[in-house]
């Protein structure tokens, strides 16, 4: 059994990691609060912005060629924009979206999967199983802006014009609550507007058919106003994406910081317990010493006499 002085060692080292845990949960906390405003800012502008993609998707010519990010091809390679963290103490929320990401890859069957990965763990993770990466982002801001993301998104678009990809899905962690993060992998390129199922930010927008709205007028056409606003519809995509998984990046590390500083706490209770019994233990047997040793004493005395 350990000292009462070896207990009580114990007992400071983990009561003095409870505090770093309980300073990281408030920073968690702070930083979480702050991603969860822009994610539910960000989602009724997605909404709009659909419906307005889908007006004008409708408006295109039937003798008039496809949008190249509409355009639907035999698939052969796939691209996977992979969201992770740059930094782990933030419970499960790595290692769910790396499994979801790994049982997608498996899926894709004989087509290739080339990863544009965002964030360090999952980027050094897909390089120690040999999955082949065509760019990696990391150290984005804690409160990302538009611009800090479009390359992302321009990465992936251009990958699929020029054909490296036939197909770029969304692999992120969607933010539900507080308490709930889900993997999610959700197409981004093509872009099908009557097809909400699979396409990214399906669950933030309504299906909006393009019969709902005749009155827009565009200038100078569609095709030109389609040009400019589908680009910019999967930047907004992948921003999205960003948000939702710093948010709920943020509130696992929360959680999973609170977590530690309760076992923490309870480890304390028990140790303490231990270094009662240990101090209780080593009382007795003092007390069990002397007593003996005065017995001796008096013993000793009256054989003397």
């Amino acid at each position: 059994m350990a000292t009462a002085r070896e207990i009580k060692r114990r007992i400071r080292s983990v009561d003095n990691i409870g505090q770093i845990t309980r300073a990281m949960e408030a920073v968690a906390a702070s930083k979480m609060k702050r991603a969860q405003d822009q994610v539910l800012g960000t989602r009724a502008y997605a909404q709009k912005a659909w419906e307005v993609l889908t007006h004008l998707a409708s408006q295109q010519a039937a003798d008039e060629a496809m949008h190249p990010l509409l355009q639907i091809r035999p698939v052969s390679t796939m691209g996977l924009v992979f969201m992770t963290s740059d930094r782990g103490l933030c419970g499960a929320f790595n290692h769910n979206m790396i499994r979801q990401a790994l049982e997608y890859i498996r899926a894709a069957g004989e087509a290739t999967v080339q990863l544009i990965t965002v964030g360090r763990i999952g980027r050094n993770f897909m390089l120690r199983v040999g999955q082949p990466i065509v760019a990696e982002f990391s150290d984005l801001p804690t409160s990302p802006s538009l611009v800090d993301v479009s390359p992302i998104a321009r990465v992936a678009i251009d990958g699929f014009l020029e054909g490296q990809f036939d197909l770029v899905y969304l692999a992120y962690t969607d933010f539900i609550t507080t308490l709930t993060q889900r993997p999610a992998i959700k197409r981004l390129l093509p872009i099908q507007p009557t097809d909400l199922e699979t396409q990214a930010m399906a669950e933030y927008v309504e299906d909006v058919r393009p019969t709902m709205v005749s009155e827009y007028i565009y200038e100078p056409d569609p095709r030109t106003i389609l040009d400019e606003v589908l680009p910019r519809f999967t930047e907004l995509q992948v921003y999205q994406a960003v948000l939702e998984s710093i948010a709920s990046e943020h509130s696992a590390r929360m959680v999973a910081m609170r977590n530690a500083t309760e076992s923490a706490a309870e480890l304390v209770d028990e140790l303490t317990l231990s270094f009662n019994k240990a101090r209780q233990q080593a009382i007795t047997s003092e007390i069990m010493d002397i007593a003996g040793g005065a017995e001796a004493l008096a013993q000793a005395r009256a054989a003397a006499r």
